[in-house]
């Protein structure tokens, strides 16, 4: 069983999560076994190894669990992207719409340098409006976004067309 495989069979389905009709995708065993673990925060290393960026920014909550080992075997800076009030210093924000909602995320506003390339990671692209709003924060610090990169996408929720001129990268679509 290839890689890839063996991490989409460690994904679980639990129906109606958090809401009635969301089928969410669990991926807390993909974290819990080790192997599966490691291999996830590798093949999203290699997306982004050789890019040119200097920095990863995480979106809370899973992204952070997978953006944060990635910056650390890449040799670069983490940027935390957080639910809004999270952020003890002077912020900008903005809002997204979710699948099942709509939430605000924020970033310091000295989180990055002009300049600088950044590679967001987060679990799941679903309806691109979370990593849109990261793109957005990103832009406004007036960084480089050099690619997103997910452990899933759900093609069928067409997030990219939230995403237009961003390069994305998933491990395993749906």
């Amino acid at each position: 069983m290839s890689d890839i495989n063996a991490i989409r069979s460690a994904i679980r389905d639990v129906p109606d999560f958090p809401t009635p009709g969301v089928l969410f995708k669990d991926i807390t065993p993909v974290l819990a076994d080790p192997a599966h673990f490691h291999t996830t925060i590798r093949l999203l290393a290699e997306k982004i190894a050789g890019t040119g960026v200097t920095h990863i920014a995480g979106i809370e909550a899973r992204g952070f669990i997978l953006a944060a080992p990635v910056a650390a075997l890449l040799g670069l800076g983490f940027i935390p992207i957080r639910k809004k009030g999270k952020l003890p210093w002077k912020t900008m924000s903005a809002e997204y719409a979710l699948e099942y909602g709509e939430a605000t995320v924020e970033i310091h506003e000295d989180a990055i340098r002009p300049g600088e390339k950044v590679a967001i990671i987060d679990d799941v692209l679903a309806t691109g409006g979370t990593a849109a709003a990261a793109v957005k924060l990103l832009r406004l610090c007036e960084a480089e976004v050099a690619l997103a990169a997910f452990l899933m996408e759900l093609t069928f929720l067409d997030g990219r067309k939230n995403l237009p001129g961003t390069r994305i990268e998933s491990l395993i679509s749906y």
